[in-house]
């Protein structure tokens, strides 16, 4: 007699949580080969979507000029021409006043290093001397010191990132350039890619793609706004130096994403510290991340 067969099956929630965990992983594994893309050809995707920013931007002053009988050539030029100057202007308002400033940082950390050590000292509860201090303070100048001299790759690599930045921009300009010059052809050309039965629906995706990408650019101008006038005032108010370069650095840093607000408040504070004092800096340290929070959780949406 033979053996009855058993005809064994997953349960339905394993089999539905196998599918489920390949599909997790075939997703993992398309973000990691795209990131991996991504960084590769970093130095063509950073003045590409640069390019595409500054166009979305520049275009409602090249429509302007169009709308009034120039020519696509001389519009783009001068609008292009026009920004890389105003540019160049904003660096001359905020770099110099900002490198004079910085240069009296070290002699201020120098005197809130010594009121912190005479506090711990003398009015602290812990049991810490003079000695202990210095030994600490020669701990770190020893640490640092050999920090520097094994970061000669990191140097080196600082430095190709900064140039790799450099040429991305200047690409970034040029790409820019011939985007508000022949931005229509461009148009025409990526619409037509699809067959004729899609490119109603190319052209409706096109027309919502720019209109988010306006969207965004508007957004972060008014977020940039806000943050740089209330951590201007709060400067004014704690009688720092370099109120409005500080706010146009904050407003303009609002365009770059993730890391644009951390480095302006970081510089406000620096700012701060270095024209006002240490309580000073770190109100404004303070509010910086308040208003951060702020815009994060509630206005970014």
């Amino acid at each position: 007699m033979a053996a009855p067969r058993v005809d064994w099956r997953p349960h339905p929630l394993v089999q539905r949580a196998a599918v489920y965990a390949g599909c997790f992983l075939l997703v993992g594994l398309a973000v990691a080969l795209l990131l991996e893309v991504l960084g590769r050809l970093g130095i063509v995707f950073f003045p590409v979507v640069t390019a595409l920013f500054l166009t979305r931007v520049l275009s409602v002053p090249n429509q302007w000029l169009l709308r009034r009988g120039w020519r696509p050539a001389p519009a783009a030029g001068v609008v292009l021409v026009s920004f890389i100057a105003l540019l160049v202007g904003a660096g001359f308002l905020i770099a110099p006043p900002m490198a004079d400033e910085f240069s009296t940082l070290g002699d201020t950390l120098s005197e809130g290093t010594a009121e912190i050590e005479d506090w711990l000292v003398e009015d602290s509860s812990f049991d810490v001397d003079r000695r202990d201090i210095q030994d600490f303070k020669d701990d770190v100048e020893e640490r640092g010191r050999e920090a520097l001299e094994n970061s000669t790759d990191t140097i080196a690599r600082g430095a190709r990132l900064v140039i790799e930045i450099l040429v991305g921009f200047v690409l970034a300009l040029v790409l820019t350039f011939f985007g508000l010059k022949d931005g229509r052809q461009l148009h025409g050309w990526i619409v037509r890619l699809p067959t004729p039965r899609h490119r109603p629906a190319a052209r409706a995706a096109a027309r919502a793609a720019w209109s988010t990408l306006g969207g965004y650019i508007r957004g972060a101008a008014l977020l940039g706004l806000l943050e740089g006038v209330i951590i201007g005032v709060v400067m004014a108010i704690t009688g720092a130096h370099l109120v409005v370069p500080v706010m146009v650095l904050t407003f303009a840093a609002a365009f770059i994403p993730l890391v644009g607000a951390v480095v302006a408040g970081v510089i406000a504070v620096l700012v701060t510290l270095a024209s006002a004092g240490v309580t000073e800096a770190l109100i404004v340290a303070a509010v910086a991340i308040l208003v951060q929070q702020f815009d994060s959780d509630l206005l970014a949406p």
